[in-house]
């Protein structure tokens, strides 16, 4: 059986490796720039203001593979109970209109005797690593009844997928959960030819594994695409009668949102069977259970912070864009500002805000200070932890995306397992701001220097792959 998984993770990795390449550095780099404001988690749909999409008669039968379906959804809508329907996925999924809402309101108004509550935890520029750091969080403390989890175009990292799915079943077997993939502009190719994208075949390794219905969400608009009645990316003088699916290649327009919610529809549509309630078993993982343990923790449940720091509320500041993520975060902007805790697992993270103003942090694990070096394995990328003479021993949270904006940012590090007690400081030394942006961006700095002459941290949520220990009881915090 060892053997076994052994070769399924071996080919998992591959699949997701040689995928990878597809997504060009241009298509990696819209997506991590894409990571900006936060969206409320609980949105409403307003049939009367919205228009109903339709599924249409694409048929291919590989569109929607049904395995196990969603038993306990159609059961609930066929006896018009309340209903939570929770999103998670990237910056399609926050958006309003590249599917989410159009499937809403097909839903509510397929369904009208059912009260819905919807939930969007969609954050813009995230994987499905940070995705099971927040899935409890954002959306298991909702109780859905059905959680959609779109992050196709965002790596894929199946590791992340699995830990997402075993932590909804964990919660509550009879949640249903159905998988959709989104996809970029190389892959209406792959569909043409009959195939599937290697990356979406890891992820269906998956759906297989735990009988997960799954939705493909290009492959009428590969057809379309093929057919000369689609422009994937363009403008509307160039796409002149064809459908104008997007305009930089990743985040459909409406008109392309539509196509998406559609499949969405159809496959919904396809999985209708017998009314009742059925338990989802949790097998054995398939590739790790690693991150069945991954959770995201408000700071001042978890740390001591020292005086330096404030808690800072998001509503009404200038930070007001993110309440949707953090009501509050912690903020300090002094050298040698530090908060410590004590954790028991491998990953330790921050999910913060970066800005012009932010800065460097040191990190000292079990009393010594840690060199950094990024890892380059495939969807996941955590920082290794090096000497602590290693050349780079700071944790910068300013970036090339901090020109002149806020954002949503978040970075992990690993460790050997086991208990660690785990401090992080503002650094004394300034980042070379001006040569992190590059010669492209130099026009606010050289306006605004004092803008971004600051060492600030946003601290909104710790991350962790383990178990948090609190230090007043020494005891584990579940």
């Amino acid at each position: 059986m060892r053997t076994y998984q052994s070769v399924i993770t071996f080919l998992l990795v591959f699949l997701i490796m040689t995928d990878l390449g597809a997504q060009n550095s241009v298509e990696l780099n819209k997506i991590a720039a894409s990571q900006g404001a936060a969206s409320q988690l609980l949105f409403s749909v307003d049939l009367a203001k919205e228009e109903l999409i339709a599924p249409g008669d694409f048929k291919r039968d590989d569109e929607c593979v049904v395995r196990g379906g969603m038993p306990n959804f159609f059961a609930k809508v066929s006896k018009g109970q309340d209903v939570t329907v929770a999103f998670i996925g990237g910056s399609l999924t926050q958006a309003n209109y590249c599917y989410r809402m159009q499937i809403s309101t097909y839903l509510q108004a397929r369904y009208p005797s059912t009260r819905f509550k919807w939930v969007n935890a969609g954050v813009s520029g995230t994987g499905t690593d940070l995705g099971s750091f927040r899935i409890r969080e954002q959306v298991l403390s909702h109780n859905p009844d059905l959680v959609i989890i779109d992050f196709a175009v965002n790596g894929a990292y199946a590791a992340g997928m699995e830990g997402m799915v075993r932590q909804i079943i964990q919660h509550d077997q009879h949640t249903d959960i159905c998988l959709i993939y989104a996809i970029l502009a190389a892959q209406t190719k792959v569909y043409n030819n009959g195939k599937i994208p290697p990356h979406i075949e890891a992820l269906e390794a998956l759906a297989n594994h735990y009988s997960i219905p799954t939705i493909h969400l290009g492959m009428e608009i590969a057809r379309l695409e093929s057919q000369d009645k689609l422009l994937w990316k363009g403008d509307v003088d160039y796409a002149g009668d064809r459908i104008l699916f997007s305009t930089d290649g990743i985040h459909p327009l409406k008109a392309g949102g539509d196509l998406y919610a559609a499949a969405i529809a159809r496959g919904i549509e396809k999985m209708k069977g017998p009314s009742q309630m059925e338990i989802h078993p949790l097998p054995q993982p398939l590739i790790s259970d690693e991150w069945d343990i991954a959770g995201m923790y408000i700071p001042t449940d978890l740390a001591d912070f020292d005086v330096k720091w404030t808690a800072f509320p998001t509503e009404g500041s200038k930070l007001r864009a993110f309440n949707g993520w953090f009501d509050s975060l912690m903020v300090a902007n002094e050298k040698g500002a530090r908060f410590s805790f004590t954790f028991e697992g491998d990953l330790f993270g921050l999910f913060d805000i970066g800005g012009p103003e932010v800065g460097q942090l040191e990190v000292w694990v079990d009393g010594h200070q840690i060199g950094l070096h990024k890892s380059q394995s495939g969807g996941f990328q955590p920082y290794q932890m090096a000497a602590e003479n290693h050349d780079n021993i700071l944790l910068n949270r300013f970036n090339t995306y901090c020109n002149n904006r806020y954002r949503g940012q978040y970075d992990v590090i690993k460790v050997p397992k086991g208990k660690h007690e785990v401090s992080f400081r503002i650094s004394p030394l300034r980042a070379d701001k001006k040569m992190i942006l590059g010669p492209s961006q130099q026009e606010d700095i050289d306006r605004h220097p004092a803008k971004y002459d600051s060492s600030k941290i946003y601290l909104g949520r710790i991350l962790l792959r383990g178990k948090p220990i609190l230090k007043t009881t020494g005891k584990e915090k579940g």
